[in-house]
């Protein structure tokens, strides 16, 4: 991933700050239900806090809407995918937590590398996650995204196969990752072990050319844009809107 950082358009990798063990999170309560079994585990952008969704208003939306739901307030920052231990630190720190602690239902929403990051667990934890909402995700450089495009859009397109020599296993390739959302393409109710996808993007968004190849796979009803670009304004437009549309618990009563 060493051209990540330059494609957020960030201040630069040498101000990464540490991926420590384990992933750091906080859990926000349902506020109407004391036992919630539907966890929604929330992936910050590159450089954000994970506190921002609740200073932004993701936490108090999600009440708003009265949905049983308790959320999981993740710290996984750009240290985390550029050490390359993203997944499975979630796997570990998160995910595993979360089953043995009773939750029978698990969502992720990521905002930016957050859903760059919620993308590449679905794909390689198949079956693991009910739902995933990616907001103005990070889907790799732009030269990939031409490529699909002038191959006539994500059905058409196959890319390469197997593994680029070197690459990481622990950390697929953006090719592969487009490989696997070309699942999504079709008319099926089911995509096998694929969640349900949802995506949110602002129109001006710096990576709204590539939104909108991947906007072309999915149902229209689960496809959500704003005027704009790529900040919490914008982010927080799609998430009002979009929160209605999950298929979430809602509070009894």
């Amino acid at each position: 991933m060493p051209a990540l950082c330059a494609a957020l358009l960030l201040v630069g990798c040498g101000g990464l700050r540490t991926a420590g063990t384990p992933l750091a999170s906080t859990l926000e309560k349902s506020t109407c239900t004391p036992n919630a079994d539907t966890l929604l585990v929330l992936l910050p952008g590159a450089y954000s806090h994970p506190d921002e969704f609740t200073r932004e208003g993701f936490v108090k939306a999600l009440n708003d809407n009265r949905l049983a739901v308790d959320m999981m307030l993740v710290d996984a920052h750009l240290g985390y995918y550029n050490n390359k231990t993203i997944l499975d630190r979630l796997s570990k720190d998160v995910m595993a937590p979360a089953r043995s602690n009773g939750y029978k239902s698990i969502w992720i929403a990521g905002i930016s590398v957050g859903g760059f990051g919620g993308l590449l667990y679905a794909q390689t934890h198949p079956g693991e996650l009910a739902g995933l909402v990616a907001i103005a995700p990070y889907l790799g450089e732009r030269t990939l995204s031409l490529d699909i495009a002038n191959a006539g859009g994500v059905a058409r397109w196959t890319g390469p196969l197997g593994n680029a020599p070197g690459s990481d296993p622990r950390t697929p390739t953006e090719t592969q990752l487009w490989q696997w959302l070309r699942g999504y393409v079709g008319t099926s109710a089911t995509f096998g072990t694929r969640p349900p996808l949802y995506l949110g993007y602002g129109m001006d968004d710096r990576f709204a050319f590539s939104h909108g190849l991947l906007a072309a796979a999915l149902p229209a009803s689960r496809v959500f844009t704003t005027e704009g670009g790529h900040d919490w304004p914008e982010w927080m437009r799609l998430w009002r809107s979009m929160l209605p549309t999950l298929h979430l618990p809602g509070c009894p009563g």
